[in-house]
């Protein structure tokens, strides 16, 4: 049996850059559990694990594009200082949590500090970098009868 669109699916995987740097892995811990097309994971992760059988260890370059998209100049902002309070004392390279109008918290990095502002990004950290997967399926726990 190999893994079809709408499976639901447990892998070890190891997640690296293109020079080698590790970013993700599953290792020590238990197998990562998605449906297979249903876009919990990348798109390029989700292709590649269709036709893979149990046992199966597979690598696979994915880019940006079927990863965490380019980086974008419109996800950086710059906030005046002041409304980061009196106390604020965070180093370019944090990770802070904002929240939208819309009550939806979202991750941003302070990429500057100056005087009189903090400029944040949020695009993903791994926005714009190409992805080396190893994946090992362990198991397919359900099939899709309708895929």
């Amino acid at each position: 049996m190999s893994v079809q669109n709408g499976n639901t699916i447990r892998v070890h995987y190891i997640g690296e850059l293109l020079d080698g740097t590790r970013f993700d892995s599953s290792e020590g811990r238990d197998p990562l559990e998605f449906i297979v097309g249903s876009g919990m994971v990348v798109p390029g992760f989700d292709a590649a694990v269709l036709g893979m059988e149990i046992g199966e260890t597979k690598s696979v370059t994915i880019s940006p594009a079927d990863a965490y998209g380019e980086k974008t100049d419109e996800m950086t902002v710059e906030i005046p200082r002041g409304e980061f309070g009196e106390g604020f004392t965070a180093e370019p390279g944090e990770q802070l949590m904002i929240q939208l109008g819309d009550g939806n918290q979202i991750p941003v990095t302070i990429t500057k500090i100056d005087e009189d502002t903090v400029t944040l990004d949020a695009n993903h950290p791994l926005a714009g970098k190409t992805l080396v997967f190893t994946i090992t399926l362990a198991e397919i726990l359900e099939t899709n009868p309708d895929a």
